[in-house]
């Protein structure tokens, strides 16, 4: 736990040029950047030309936009929800863990480009252009894993900063998380480009739904009963 100075700043235990702050301004800050993100995706929707009476094959026309946006809306409500998961057991902040943060956020700032390059080749591109636009958006992916690595690794080397009674149990498991995340999205841009595009688009959407049903954990969230060793 920080120890609080005479002058009412909080220091790290042990290291009086450490100072620590509480995390309300950095959530608050994280929130408005991910209700952005979000609102930068529905830019890509947009009504389409057409003429008296083909308002609706003009609409099912724009299926792939539909899918990107979907998918991307849902990648980033995930994100959100992991990051607020994280934060409900982070107490202080550091200026480390500030940077971290950042470059969290900037992992989250992107998803609308990868999203924007993968609803134009699927609505106008060629196989090819679709096989690069998976591929493109799986590694993107998977290039967001690195710093929820990194934030989990911090915080295992500076315990000062989180609340009592998180477990070493469960920063080794989040740990795990990103790094799994990353061989799967690059098996899913594998997928994409030798099987189908369709393949590794669905396997995006897998990985996903994998992220937000262990975002509490591995063996904390609706996944733990299967995830945790069973008692002979």
């Amino acid at each position: 736990m920080a120890e609080p100075s005479h002058n009412g700043v909080d220091r790290a235990p042990g290291d009086a040029n450490v100072r620590v702050s509480d995390t309300s301004r950095v959530e608050a800050f994280s929130d408005g950047v991910f209700a952005i993100v979000i609102t930068l995706l529905v830019l890509d929707l947009r009504l389409p030309e057409h003429r008296p009476g083909e308002l609706f094959h003009a609409l099912l026309a724009e299926w792939s936009a539909y899918v990107a946006f979907l998918v991307s809306f849902a990648y980033v409500g995930v994100l959100w929800v992991n990051h607020h998961a994280l934060f409900h057991r982070v107490r202080h902040m550091d200026s480390g863990l500030l940077w971290i943060n950042v470059a969290i956020l900037l992992s989250a700032v992107i998803v609308p480009f990868p999203a924007a390059v993968l609803g134009d080749a699927l609505a106008e591109g060629s196989r090819h252009d679709e096989r690069v636009a998976v591929v493109f958006y799986a590694l993107a992916a998977a290039a967001m894993a690195a710093p929820w690595w990194w934030v989990f690794t911090y915080l295992s080397r500076h315990l000062y900063l989180l609340e009592p009674g998180v477990s070493d149990t469960y920063l080794t498991t989040q740990r795990v998380r990103p790094l799994t995340g990353l061989g799967l999205y690059v098996v899913c841009g594998v997928g994409g480009w030798f099987v189908g595009p369709a393949l590794g688009l669905v396997c995006i959407v897998v990985v996903i739904v994998y992220h937000a049903l262990t975002s509490e954990g591995l063996r904390e969230g609706p996944l733990g009963p299967l995830l945790r060793p069973r008692r002979r």
